[in-house]
This record gives structure tokens, sequence and C-alpha cells, in this order.
């Protein structure tokens, strides 16, 4: 995987999460041996052992310290050797528990709506759950007698911080812990989208021969998997991640004579397609956080709630907001329509396909759905 003679271009590489998990699980195993190993065997969210080097490592009775340095593979990647740090500490008092901070260059957690605790650090749900697994694993002859706190932090997070958009969602101090799977993969932008273009040729050449004219479009791995349980009759081939490509992707699929796309997304992706953008990557445009307000109006959500979400940045405060008053799911329906009038619209792509649009919840659990009416022409 990290093979240094791969091709340019190909290498792939590791998120700050699974470096992290791998630094937490080597300083872990300092505790339980008494020296912290070289090179440890983490494990990824969807279970896969991957060795990664460790540096700096050292142990006493009560502490450990070990950095893993991130290789991000051929990706561009402002986080690239950056020095995931993991320190360890007994807790005599607190048998079995397992305590995350975040330290020096973790960003600190300021605004609702992305998920995570105000005040906490932004170490994002699977890295949490990734980071604790491989501690608990590394420190199951510990953890009878004592707890365990594990600090994250990467010192250059800081600077490498102003590279990002943390600021404007209100991530402050530091970086963001990150990955769905632990591994990165390589992508330019020209090759992603050529490599999008080439799906929706693929899905249309596999529907003539099976009977299948559609194709599903997911802008990532967990909603292809959410997509995939709801259209589980189709061929795999039918299934593109699009990424943040949908003009390209809907483009392809008119010239392709699709007679059907199926659009499945959360709240993030879906407001932006929803506001008319095409490319929806985070660069490109903001989320129209006033449409999300005036989409909760139309259900019945009290003006003051509207305001709120008009006057925050991110759609997913605006869907926590609508879970708190009892209106997740018809917010999410009323999303899906407003994505089926904009995409179909005369001067968008009009009648050329049926267009049905699956919403699901951060868990990857379905809440919405929404059909076109016309039949494609």
């Amino acid at each position: 995987m990290m093979d240094k003679t791969s091709q340019r271009g190909t290498r792939t590489g590791f998120t700050t999460g699974a470096c992290s998990a791998a630094a937490a699980r080597a300083a872990v195993l300092g505790l339980v041996r008494g020296s912290v190993p070289a090179r440890v065997e983490a494990r990824l969210p969807k279970g896969q052992l991957i060795c990664f080097e460790v540096i700096d490592g050292r142990c006493d009775a009560e502490a450990a310290h070990a950095v893993v340095v991130k290789d991000a593979g051929d990706d561009p990647d402002c986080t690239d050797k950056a020095r995931l740090t993991a320190d360890v500490r007994l807790l005599r008092d607190r048998p079995g528990e397992v305590l995350l901070r975040g330290g020096t260059g973790v960003g600190t957690v300021t605004m609702a709506g992305l998920g995570l605790e105000v005040g906490g650090p932004a170490i994002n749900p699977v890295p949490r759950r990734n980071i604790e697994e491989n501690v608990r694993e590394a420190g199951a002859p510990l953890l009878d007698d004592a707890g365990l706190e594990v600090t994250i932090s990467v010192p250059q997070g800081v600077e490498m911080a102003r590279k990002t958009l943390n600021a404007r969602l209100g991530i402050l101090g530091g970086i963001s812990i990150l990955g769905t799977t632990g591994i990165v993969k390589p992508y330019s932008t020209a090759a992603y989208r050529a490599s999008v273009v080439q799906g929706v040729q693929v899905a249309a050449t596999v529907g003539k021969c099976s009977g299948h004219s559609v194709v599903v479009l997911t802008t990532g791995g967990r909603t292809e998997q959410f997509a995939m349980r709801e259209c589980a009759g189709l061929p795999q081939a039918c299934f593109v991640q699009m990424g943040d490509f949908l003009r390209y992707a809907l483009d392809t699929a008119v010239e392709e004579g699709l007679r059907e796309v199926v659009i499945g997304g959360m709240v993030g992706k879906l407001t932006k397609i929803a506001q008319g953008e095409t490319i929806t990557h985070a660069n490109r445009a903001e989320v129209d956080t006033g449409l999300l307000a005036e989409l909760a109006a139309s259900i019945g959500a009290p003006a003051d709630e509207c305001a709120a979400i008009a006057a925050n940045i991110t759609a997913r405060f605006a869907a926590e907001r609508m879970q708190a008053l009892g209106l997740l799911n018809e917010f999410h329906d009323a999303l899906a329509r407003k994505v089926i009038s904009t995409l179909c619209a005369p001067e968008r792509y009009g009648s050329r396909f049926r267009l049905r649009v699956l919403v699901c919840d951060f868990d990857g659990q379905k809440i919405a759905e929404a059909c076109s009416t016309h039949a494609p022409v």
C-alpha cells in the first residue's frame, strides 16, 4: 500500500485519524510492555490491520508517549508529514474508562452543527471510535484495574489549520482529526472528474445489457453503502461515487441516454445541490443556510429556530435543530423535493431523466426520499 516504487500519482496514504489511532496504540503498548514499539500494527476503522512506523516512543510506569508521522501518499494534503502524537497516562481511580482529549494543534469546536461537542476537541466520530478501539485492544491487561487518558496532539497543527476552512466552521486552534476509512486515496481534480465520467459511462453500458437504465450517484463511501441498501437489486456498476462533481455526472448521464438518476446524500451536499451548485466542493460555495431556514419555515418550524438556522453556517446545525423539534423527516423530505425542483427546472435538466433523491442521516440511515413526477423524454 505504501510502496515507494508505486506509480506516481497512485500511492495511497493514511488519514490523521488512522495515524492518531496507531500512535495511541503504540503508547498504550508501551505501558503494557514497558517500552514503546518502533512499529505497531493498528486496526483501521473497517478492520484492516496496518503496520505503522513509530518515533519518539518513551514511557514510564504511569505514562507513555508515541508519534506517527502521517504519509498522505500522493494526495496533495496540507497535513502530510504531520506528527500525530499520543500521550497516554494511567487513571488509577477510573478502571475500565478510556478518556480522549485534544492537545496542542488539535482544533477546539466552538460552534454547533458539526456533530461534535462544543468546547471539545475536533476529533470526528469515526476516528474517535477507532482510537478507543485500538486503545482498548492494546490496553486490555490494564483496564481491569485502571483507566486510560489519551491526549492527541499535532505540533504543527496551528499552522496547518490556516490552510483549511476550519476557522469558518468554528474549529479554532488546530486541525481536525478526520477519516472514515483510515485510507487516503490520491485523486487530482482532473483525474477524479474523469473517473466520475467513466463510471457513469460504465453504468450506461451495464444498463444496456441488464435492462437497468439507471445510475446511482453518491457523494462518498458512506452514502454509497446507504444507496446500495436502498437499491439492492442493481448491479454494482450502476453505483458511482461522484464526490463533488455532480455536473459532470449528470451531463454524462444525459449524453448516455440514461432514463433514471438516483442521488444519495446527506444534508450538507444536498443543500448545495438544492441551491443550484453542481460542483459542491467546500471551496466553491458556502451552504445557503437561508435556504435551509426557508425549508424549516415551510414545515412549521418556529421563527426563532429559523433565524438561528439562517445565522449559522452549517447544514448540520439545521438538521440537529429539526431533530430537536421532531421535524427531522419532514425537513429532509422538503430538502429532497427542493433538490428535484432545482435540478429538474427547464433551464437545467428538465425531464431528460427521472430523478430520485435518497437522504440518509450521519449514521447512514434513511430519513427521506423524493421522486420527480415526470417520465423522461
